[in-house]
């Protein structure tokens, strides 16, 4: 795992060594233990080094081909690098490491811009071809390695996360309101939105080419490309089992201690049993409990699965301690807002590790693979439900109706919507229906976000997948957009601020590949979510999780914004930078604040967002303050 940055300048002003090690430096706490510069001509990569798989010097970055006209940084893990290694060594390719970069470099030597669609993990790269002056940068099918790129009259800029960017001092960091509009609708951006009017992401499964005539973009895997699977049940069970432990082998490759953060759930718990299994060694397994949780957790559950698989289980008790100079941190971690406070507990337990572990296994994915909310065996039901929101379309919007009556007319006023894509667009965001998230902005505000759909990502991504059914083209958007720009997004930062690597198993691609094809009536059956996993887990994982009621846990900030942090609150998003830079509508953020606060109205996640905005303005916009990234 690592950091990669660089710049490439067609128009005769070169990057500079300097450049390029401001730029790393922002990466150290994604690399602390390597890294490394080349600049030559119109070219400048960086990378920071966690070594995991070959600690030898072998493995140093950046890495460049025999006759030194390819150079490769890289960010990731490739779990099939040693069947492609025999099959290039079968074709000539000659090694001098165990690493899988040097796989990745000699896939690209043999197989050209094909090679990406043969690694099967998780990553970020980015290539300089000398001989024909290109810059080839692609990301993993999930998205779950960030990669952010920023086009120049005559080049481009790109990183690991946004920090590297601008400490190019190329980038233009004026606000993109699109980003803001989606970012006030979902908690963050969407597609290639950043909240940086220059800076975009490149977007999982695709890959960017740059030469002097310009740039490219293309995707080289798409959900499309996902066959149908009419398996019998008996088949799908067998095989999802078969792929499924082949995943957890897969990624527990590296030359250093591995462990599982085990929640109690299905999915952790399935990590927990195979890497039990399959791991050369006694897997660690590491379970927290918070003060603000109010003891609903699942330690014991998840004491009692380390416990018949034999885990060296640890469980850390954290205390939220200062929790606005926590979330101001996490600003920093994401260079944006971003109000999945989920983040909280993933950043302060990789915090309290401190260093202990480099790698880690999580079930993530696995919901959004197998079926594992709620909503999906509602829309299996979608006539009925659509029914019913006909029938609600004669209700008045109520302004006090409390939090079940708005959570439920959002829903039934998003099943409503003609529009397919709409309607799960709506279904996906948590504001209420009768109030914008909009209402709190300046009208100059309003009419500038007037011109920018929130939902079009939503829209384009249906277009993609609109001939399957309502089950199945809610899995696949959500792969496509919840996936990754906010739960990748939130695991990596959380967990990388403190050079943690998070793997995934349950998004390999064998097993995608497989699961994904199955009908959406395999993995929602007799209201019974990820009804597929759980037969295939019987007798790996124990039947009191596999039956067990899952129990939620939500970040309790609209609880403190009330209480403890109600003050820090009000010092950021009334602080008279923020309230002149022209967004908000400071009387009615007053109004909101004080209604929140007194309990009239649950403002909870509005307020959220605006104090994650504020304090993004306060550190990287406002130029009293901001801060030299």
């Amino acid at each position: 795992m690592c950091g990669i940055c660089g710049l490439v300048d067609f128009s005769g002003t070169p990057p500079t060594e300097d450049t390029l090690r401001a730029m790393v430096a922002t990466l150290r706490h994604r690399g602390p233990d390597d890294e490394g510069f080349h600049v030559s001509g119109p070219v400048g990569l960086g990378q920071t080094r966690l070594s995991i798989v070959d600690l030898s010097a072998a493995g140093h970055q950046p890495m460049f081909s025999d006759d030194g006209r390819v150079v490769l940084v890289f960010n990731g893990e490739i779990y099939n690098f040693e069947v492609l290694r025999d099959r290039l060594k079968s074709e000539g390719a000659v090694f001098h490491s165990r690493c899988d970069t040097e796989v990745v470099l000699q896939a690209y030597i043999h197989w050209g811009e094909a090679a990406f669609a043969q690694l099967d993990g998780m990553f970020a790269i980015a290539l300089w071809d000398g001989p024909r002056q290109e810059l080839h940068l692609a990301r993993d099918r999930f998205g779950i390695k960030p990669l952010y790129v920023a086009r120049l009259a005559s080049g481009i800029v790109f990183g690991s996360e946004m920090k590297a960017l601008l400490a190019s001092q190329r980038i233009d960091r004026s606000l993109n309101w699109h980003a803001l509009h989606e970012y006030l609708y979902y908690g963050n951006p969407l597609g290639e939105n950043t909240h940086f009017a220059g800076i975009k992401r490149l977007l999982a499964g695709h890959r960017l080419k740059l030469t002097a005539r310009g740039a490219e973009t293309k995707a080289y895997w798409s959900i499309a490309d996902v066959p149908p699977n009419n398996d019998s049940i008996d088949v799908a069970t067998e095989q999802i089992r078969n792929r499924l432990r082949q995943a957890v082998r897969d990624h527990l490759i590296g030359d250093v201690p591995i462990g599982v953060f085990l929640s109690g759930g299905i999915d952790s718990s399935a990590m927990t049993a195979l890497a039990s299994q399959e791991y050369a060694g006694r897997i660690k397994t590491y379970s927290v409990g918070f003060d603000f949780d109010k003891g609903v957790n699942e330690l014991d559950k998840a004491r009692s699965v380390a416990e018949q698989f034999g885990t060296e289980h640890e469980e850390l008790h954290l205390k939220g301690g200062e929790m606005g100079d926590v979330i101001e941190r996490l600003v920093r971690c994401h260079d944006e807002p971003f109000a999945d406070a989920a983040n909280i507990p993933l950043y302060l337990l990789c915090e309290q590790l401190g260093g202990s572990i480099k790698v880690i296994l999580q079930g993530d994915g696995g919901d959004e693979i197998f079926a594992g909310y709620r909503r999906y065996n509602v829309l299996s039901h979608e006539r009925f439900w659509r029914a019913w929101a006909a029938v609600s379309q004669l209700l008045p919007a109520q302004a006090r109706g409390g939090v079940r009556y708005d959570r439920m007319m959002r829903f039934l006023r998003a099943m409503g919507q003609r529009d397919p894509a709409l309607r799960y667009a709506w279904l996906m965001t948590m504001e209420p229906c009768f109030a914008p998230p909009t209402n709190l902005l300046t009208p100059d505000a309003r009419q500038q976000l007037l011109a920018h759909d929130p939902f079009a990502r939503y829209r384009e991504v249906h277009a993609g997948v609109a001939q399957h059914d309502a089950v199945q083209r809610a899995l696949y958007t959500d792969c496509q957009v919840l996936l990754p720009d906010t739960f990748l997004e939130k695991v990596d930062r959380s967990t990388m601020a403190h050079s943690v690597e998070i793997r995934v198993p349950m998004l390999d691609n064998n097993l995608t590949s497989y699961v994904m094809g199955l009908r959406s009536d395999v993995k929602v059956r007799n209201r019974e979510k990820k009804w597929i996993l759980r037969k295939a887990l019987r007798g790996i994982v124990p039947d009191s999780i596999l039956d067990g009621a899952k129990i939620g846990f939500g970040v309790p900030y609209a609880y403190w914004l009330r209480t403890s942090l109600a003050g820090f609150l009000r010092s950021v998003v009334l602080d008279s930078a923020f309230t002149e830079w022209g967004i908000v509508d400071k009387p009615k953020l007053e109004r909101a604040i004080d209604d929140h606060v007194r309990g009239d109205r649950d403002h909870g996640f509005m307020l959220y967002k605006l104090l994650n905005l504020g304090l993004w303005y306060h550190t990287y916009l406002c130029t009293d303050s901001r801060v030299a990234v």
